[in-house]
């Protein structure tokens, strides 16, 4: 009898224990079900994720075909001893055969290029895509560069935010009002832009940006460094396809080709040539193009004429279709050696220094 009421009260307990654990059960779920935000509440909270760029009209900017000397060129630096427009992937390896070998077929060879589309289309363009063709070839994706020849941006970006210097004042020990530090952004800010504009000693200058892509570009930077809603500013633009190419040309491709001159020979490539931009639309076809920029080729290279990797980076950030832009902008807008601009103030010039020649001789 004592051990069947020992059972008995152990079971009992059983039963209230399991009975008291689904009343706590019950009780949990029922706070979670009150306490849980409504449908509308869940919305706002992720409003912050769902933001998208605002989508603007551009003025109308004329595309102009690239001139000059590359950026290299103009500092006196040779390919191989810079990191500038070197943010990339090595290309394939050459062939193990001799002499030419059949590469295999890329997806945009497979898929084609709509180059009917893309002469007299547009391409939507965010702060970021500008980033991607004017700054990452030497800025690298963080905007940090490759110190000390290409200094990172992310500091000077930040600068412009009134609220972080006003906190690295205080954390530095020299705390400041907020109309100082106001001031100080704005000062940052007009300085960040007119560096995009006109460039530095190392850095070269982006002219042909009009505002409302600065202010794109602008924009994503001031996210890239952390900089308090800047994801609020983002911008998108609808930009004619020959503008894309001119981006990509002038900002990414100019730092190494210039953009006239003679196709280098084999040997020439070996000794560290890079071919003008004016050789390449009559030297590779589109597909050929593209592939070479975003996917990489061989290059002859050497006295034995031989497949070699080359030195051009695999450009992996950009996309066939802007590879293609690039392309059609070079074969609508032949490069030219001098500017456009250079060439009539070179003319103006000539005419007063005849003017006044003129008047010297008349006086003598």
């Amino acid at each position: 009898m004592g051990r069947d009421n020992v059972v008995s009260f152990e079971s009992e307990r059983q039963k209230r224990g399991s009975t008291l654990a689904c009343i706590l059960v019950l009780a949990l779920a029922f706070w979670l079900l009150m306490t849980r935000p409504s449908a509308a509440q869940q919305g706002k909270q992720k409003l912050p994720a769902k933001l998208v760029a605002r989508t603007v009209i551009p003025p109308n900017t004329p595309v102009t075909p690239i001139s000059g000397q590359s950026w290299l060129n103009h500092l006196g630096a040779f390919v191989n001893e810079t990191s500038m427009g070197k943010t990339g992937l090595w290309g394939p390896a050459a062939p193990a055969e001799e002499g030419p070998t059949e590469l295999p077929d890329a997806p945009n060879r497979r898929i084609g290029l709509g180059v009917g589309s893309l002469t007299t289309g547009t391409m939507p363009m965010t702060g970021s895509d500008l980033y991607r063709l004017e700054c990452q070839g030497c800025h690298r994706t963080d905007g940090r560069g490759v110190p000390p020849e290409i200094n990172s941006m992310i500091n000077p970006v930040r600068a412009t935010s009134a609220a972080l210097v006003r906190k690295h004042m205080e954390e530095v020990g020299a705390p400041m009002t907020a109309k100082d530090a106001r001031e100080l952004a704005t000062q940052s800010q007009t300085a960040l832009e007119q560096r995009i504009s006109h460039g530095g000693l190392h850095m070269p200058g982006f002219l042909d940006l009009n505002s409302v892509e600065i202010e794109a570009l602008v924009a994503y930077v001031n996210q890239l460094a952390g900089v308090p809603g800047a994801e609020r500013r983002q911008l998108r633009i609808n930009e004619p396809t020959m503008r894309v190419g001119e981006h990509l040309v002038k900002a990414t491709c100019h730092i190494c080709h210039d953009a006239t001159g003679p196709k280098p020979t084999p040997q020439g490539m070996m000794d560290g040539a890079v071919p003008p931009l004016s050789t390449l639309t009559r030297s590779k076809s589109l597909e050929e193009f593209v592939t070479k920029v975003t996917e990489g080729a061989p290059a002859v290279m050497g006295v034995l004429e031989l497949h070699y990797r080359g030195r051009m980076p695999v450009f992996y950030y950009i996309r066939p279709e802007e590879a293609a832009a690039a392309y059609l902008y070079l074969s609508t807008y032949p490069p030219e050696s001098v500017p456009q601009t250079s060439q009539a103030e070179g003319a103006s010039a000539l005419t007063a220094h005849k003017s006044s020649s003129r008047v010297l001789h008349a006086h003598k």
